[in-house]
């Protein structure tokens, strides 16, 4: 059974972990509070059970622990960084905060990063964009990886390739996080570590044929793109428009031989829009609200209610943040053993 800990706890534990490994204490506090954010909204494969490897990557040097981001462009209304293996977190919060200064004078900003390290939940990065009204639209490709086929493709061609979104639609915010594949990396793995089959068809092996085993993604198989079997053909389009948005815009990636060696490294597309910018906010927001209600009111399969995007994700981080975080089993688990080696007490179940 999941235990509960106090969320001001976990983000103590997390940024108290990232300072033993040579954070400042700044980036350790930003970099525990965009995991700890992740497990508030339900999203336990890329939380805290990512602390564990960014942990790992500042020890032996895959990411850096200090420097800025070197700029290579900037219009004001538009800017592209390169991280140079600054943790992924850390870089990507302060592209959000640098876009939200110009918001009020551009009324839209679009960013990119290159190589910055692996960048976990995109969802973690919407809360205050959304609660300032705005909206914001994120996602990421990762050069050097190859776990998605296409439709009617054996090899494994594009990353994951991750797409969040989020706006404002009054009593919680139009919100999600998805990935251009069946199902995402971390459940595959997930499934692997607990012995268990997928809960459908969601990988091929090296040889092309349909499987719900996760040795069989292992073994040199590839994850189904949204759309599946069937409809793969849609989740594949959209798998090259955000390697375009992300890769090709940043100018580094897949057309890069280096690339190939920069392993969790994300390509970063960011985009934030004030809906000022176009009319009064009462309009936009009557709009978004519709929507929701219009959804939430459509006749369901059964006894539970259609699902929107965003509703459940924002009462549970609403509910973890009064009663607890409940944490899958594992992420405490792995933390242990860096609990101990650091010298980090660990936080107390509720």
């Amino acid at each position: 059974m999941s235990k509960r800990y106090d969320a001001d706890e976990l983000q103590q534990f997390a940024a108290e972990l990232f300072k033993r490994v040579g954070l400042t204490g700044e980036r350790a506090s930003v970099m525990a509070n965009v995991f700890l954010q992740a497990d508030l909204m339900g999203f336990t494969t890329h939380g805290l059970n990512r602390v564990a490897s960014n942990l790992r990557w500042l020890l032996n040097g895959e990411s850096r622990r200090e420097g800025e981001p070197r700029v290579l462009a900037d219009r004001g209304n538009c800017f592209n960084w390169d991280a140079d293996f600054l943790p992924g977190p850390w870089v990507l919060t302060q592209a959000v905060e640098q876009a939200l200064e110009r918001l009020p004078e551009q009324g839209m900003v679009t960013a990119t990063i290159r190589r910055s390290q692996h960048i976990a939940c995109l969802a973690a990065y919407l809360p205050p964009v959304v609660e300032k009204g705005y909206v914001a639209l994120l996602t990421c490709s990762t050069p050097s990886e190859n776990t998605v086929s296409a439709q009617g493709g054996i090899d494994p061609l594009f990353s994951a390739n991750p797409i969040a979104f989020a706006a404002p639609a009054g009593d919680y915010p139009l919100l999600f996080d998805i990935s251009m594949s069946v199902t995402a990396g971390g459940y595959v793995s997930r499934a692997q570590r607990e012995g268990r089959k997928l809960p459908g068809e969601y990988l091929k092996d090296n040889e092309g044929n349909l499987s719900d085993d996760p040795a069989a993604f292992e073994n040199g198989g590839s994850i189904l793109p949204v759309g599946g079997a069937d409809h793969g053909y849609k989740g594949a389009a959209l798998s090259a428009m955000l390697e375009v948005l992300s890769m090709a815009l940043g100018g580094y990636g897949r057309g890069d031989e280096e690339s190939k060696g920069d392993d969790e490294a994300n390509s970063v597309f960011l985009q934030i829009i004030d809906p000022r910018a176009f009319g009064p906010q009462a309009d936009f927001l009557r709009q978004t609200t519709a929507l929701c209600h219009l959804w939430e009111k459509s006749r369901s399969e059964g006894d539970s209610p259609a699902r929107v995007p965003g509703q459940r994700a924002w009462a549970a981080r609403a509910r973890q943040l009064e009663e607890g975080v409940e944490l899958y089993p594992s992420i405490m688990q792995d933390l242990e053993p860096w609990a101990e080696k650091l010298n980090v007490p660990l936080p107390k179940p509720l």
